[in-house]
């Protein structure tokens, strides 16, 4: 076949194009055959507030133990991560949501709640745990610094009393927790767990059908007076646990649940035991 010049250039280039365009088809389709790959994080990637650097697992389920999380409870993760929290917590019934700053984490969070079976009890959002709302949770769960505790602490103790807050590694300052454990088998670094529980709001004046008695608090610690008549008795020994009190004076050992405004429990003595309750005075 005999063509000219020009004819045999612009074969030349449309065959030139041709192969393109296949090159082109043959690696679009390439890259839909291999998705990119997944975000993950990197331990010590910065945050908002904070590195990133995981619960170790072993630590999360004594976090869980302690706090005693039931198919009941309702557990708030501040700062969740890669979701494994409250993965852990959803996985023993519960019902429970990650607040995460970084939206990546959040996603990775669904992905592996959803690879875990647990998607319809395990949820994540994107938020600041300092403008967010968490004052429904049963079980609060943290591992930041100490400081932000501290920020965070007011708000705390807001909750509902029996509230159980668990901390990885960072404690809440002057705040005893009730328990404190430390993980050595299979975790390294980021071990203790500290946890506590939100006291009910006792202090100021309650009348008694003999009397009044006068409370002080500080966190879940009681002190202050039980007066009869015009004798003034110091208490011993009080304490708050969620609503469930106790306190001495002399020989008597008191117990009560708080109610509101109402305290009703059983004193105990060696002449036996009687029941007693107090209302708020003031």
């Amino acid at each position: 076949m005999v063509t000219n010049r020009p004819e045999l250039l612009r074969l030349r280039l449309a065959a030139v194009a041709v192969s393109c365009g296949l090159a082109l088809v043959a690696a679009l389709s390439l890259s839909q055959a291999q998705p990119a790959e997944e975000y993950q994080p990197s331990v010590g990637q910065e945050g908002k507030d904070v590195v990133w650097v995981p619960t170790n697992h072993v630590l999360v389920n004594k976090m869980l133990d302690i706090a005693g999380v039931t198919p009941s409870d309702f557990l708030i993760d501040l700062g969740s991560g890669d979701g494994r929290t409250v993965i852990a917590a959803a996985k023993r019934g519960a019902k429970a949501l990650g607040i995460e700053y970084n939206p990546e984490l959040v996603e990775l969070s669904k992905r592996n709640a959803a690879k875990e079976g647990v998607a319809d009890k395990a949820t994540f959002v994107e938020g600041d745990v300092f403008e967010t709302d968490f004052s429904k949770a049963t079980v609060l769960t943290l591992f930041l610094l100490q400081d932000l505790n501290l920020r965070l602490r007011p708000k705390i103790l807001e909750m509902d009393p029996g509230v159980r807050v668990v901390s990885n590694t960072f404690d809440m300052d002057d705040w005893t927790p009730e328990q404190r454990i430390k993980v050595s088998e299979g975790c390294t670094r980021y071990c203790t767990a500290f946890f506590w529980i939100v006291p009910a709001k006792l202090e100021g004046r309650w009348n008694m059908p003999r009397g009044e008695l006068t409370l002080k608090q500080t966190y879940q610690m009681l002190s202050g007076t039980m007066k009869v008549g015009k004798a003034s008795t110091a208490i011993k020994a009080g304490k708050i646990t969620g609503r469930q009190m106790t306190f001495s004076v002399g020989n008597t050992v008191y117990t009560g649940l708080v109610n509101g405004n109402t305290i009703e429990g059983v004193s105990k003595s060696a002449t036996g035991e009687t029941q007693w309750r107090a209302t708020r005075a003031d």
